[in-house]
């Protein structure tokens, strides 16, 4: 029941979208930050274009 409380503390709306936080995911599996977003850069065909997008500064 804690990861899942856990879980959902690190959902977050932005622009109408209930998201997840690079980090919040690369902590979920364990691994680094880095490796998240290069995993998904190389593999980017396996995900749809609006599948993640950068922060503004306000946004933030």
């Amino acid at each position: 029941m804690n990861i899942i409380r856990s879980i959902q503390n690190r959902i977050f709306e932005i622009r109408g979208e209930r998201v997840m936080l690079d980090r919040d995911l690369a902590a979920l599996y364990e691994t680094e930050t880095k490796a998240l977003n290069l995993a998904v850069k190389r593999n980017s065909r396996r995900f749809s274009k609006n599948f993640m997008f950068q922060l503004t500064k306000d946004e933030f």
